[in-house]
């Protein structure tokens, strides 16, 4: 039995699937542990999972207005991937896994520093840049889609998304979440932390479109919006004379996927394998402002697997729907 380092963090889209892969080497008897940000989502999501937990100081490399990354950020990566390092010192597990965002990088670097295995997991179908700093020492590298930009020929292999595999049946699934069973139930997801574009343009196209008793030519219609925790004040007092649109801050993930039959989500690979999972047809939102656009790039991959439409990112419904 040996100890897997899991290096993660920043969104869920990191997260989850180390959750799920350290779920699974557990089952085969190894020792998991995730190491991200200190203070982090992950930490609380480690928490919530019982999973142990490392905590480091991370700094994001995003680029200031200069072009240049700012110095304080550099300065936390620096000093954690010094306090990885000592950690892994002591530890010394058998491999350490990066899941990227700026939160993996202190754990990937600071194994590869000490010789330790890494191997690298990119969700999306563009490499971004903390995967790119790591994979020239990588052992491996698994990838969710066929293609990932600015990964060479093989360089990867296609592994898939390590996702929750739980279902639910469909009627205990809408009796979990307050939903009628018979209605056409749509979701509305825009990631772990909600999205304020489909928070602002979802509920008034819907509106428009199935009017104030949520009727279409196929019969009954039901909402299932998920805003975002911060965002549930601002969208529910808009649809609370619609009985037929339920805003919620957050909701169970495996009950949402189990009792949809059409969702209208971002394209963070996590939540595009979740609905592959679940067999859920998508309308995929890329975010504009996603590193190197690569939500934009998930939603070309799926889109031409015959999976799903993506909707264009000017404001809607002016430019949104022509790809659909």
């Amino acid at each position: 039995m040996s100890l897997v380092v899991m290096a993660t963090g920043g969104t869920g889209g990191h997260i989850y699937p180390a959750v799920a892969t350290a779920r699974e080497l557990m089952a085969r008897g190894h020792e998991a542990l995730l190491l991200g940000q200190r203070g982090g989502m992950e930490e609380r999501v480690a928490a919530e999972q019982g999973l142990p937990f490392q905590g480091v100081d991370a700094g994001k490399l995003a680029r200031s207005g200069q072009g240049r990354p700012d110095p304080r950020e550099l300065l936390r990566a620096v000093r954690g991937v010094a306090e990885a390092r000592a950690f892994l010192s002591r530890t010394r597990p058998g491999a350490v896994v990066g899941f990227g965002g700026f939160a993996s990088l202190p754990g990937v670097l600071a194994a590869q520093s000490l010789g330790l295995p890494t191997v690298l997991h990119e969700q999306n179908a563009r490499l971004g840049l903390t995967q790119r700093l790591a994979a020239g020492r990588a052992r491996a590298v698994g990838t969710a889609y066929p293609k990932v930009v600015g990964l060479p020929e093989g360089k990867a292999t296609m592994v898939g998304m390590p996702v929750r595999e739980e279902r639910l049946p469909r009627a205990e699934a809408l009796a979990r979440l307050g939903l009628r069973d018979g209605p056409l139930t749509l979701l509305v997801m825009g990631g772990s932390q909600g999205s304020l574009a489909l928070n602002n343009a979802v509920p008034d196209v819907l509106r428009g479109i199935f009017g104030e008793t949520g009727t279409s030519p196929e019969g009954p219609v039901q909402v299932l919006h998920s805003t975002g925790p911060r965002w549930l004040e601002e969208v529910a007092p808009r649809v609370a004379d619609l009985p037929w649109y339920h805003a919620v801050g957050y909701t169970d993930a495996v009950a949402a996927w189990s009792a949809s039959d059409l969702a209208i989500t971002r394209a963070g690979t996590g939540t595009l394998a979740e609905a592959a999972f679940h067999g859920v047809p998508l309308v995929m939102v890329p975010l504009p402002e996603s590193a190197e656009n690569h939500q934009l790039h998930n939603a070309l991959s799926v889109q031409g697997a015959g999976r799903g439409g993506w909707l264009s990112n000017q404001p809607w419904p002016g430019g949104w729907g022509r790809r659909c």
